[in-house]
């Protein structure tokens, strides 16, 4: 089943990221953080859920004029049955419902399995812009 991710699920979602080598962690994954990213963007992240359990993950939100998804997960037990492709999906459509037309996502260059997944999506890959980050 999928649902709207809900902080309640913030133990257990962490727990699969943390397990994951493909999913950077930071000091804006901690509950506090996260919380305020579902508030602001009510209804767009996504958990699905098997036997009361989270098996798969995803933050989806927009700024007003692009999309924005950020951990994708799915345990891999669960994999290669269509889930990751339908929270996708469905957050897709969310961000449609709202408007955005454009959606990102970044990715670690050495996800190899990650690169493969939204490829096979449709999604682009973008070498003509960089990253720049920092702390505040």
């Amino acid at each position: 089943m999928i649902r709207d991710f809900e902080i309640q699920d913030y133990e257990e979602a962490f727990a699969l990221w943390k397990s994951s080598e493909h999913i950077g962690l930071s000091s804006a994954d901690n509950r506090v953080e996260v919380k305020c990213f579902l508030e602001r963007n009510p209804g767009m992240s996504k958990v699905a859920v098997e036997n009361g359990r989270v098996i798969g993950t995803i933050l989806c939100g927009h700024d007003g004029r692009r999309g924005y998804l950020y951990h994708l997960y799915i345990d891999p037990l669960y994999r290669r049955k269509g889930l990751g492709k339908k929270l996708v999906e469905v957050c897709l459509e969310n961000l449609k419902k709202e408007g955005i037309g454009k959606c990102h996502l970044f990715i670690f260059g050495t996800n190899g399995p990650g690169k493969q997944f939204w490829r096979a999506m449709g999604w682009q890959r973008r070498d003509d812009i960089v990253v720049f980050s920092h702390d505040i």
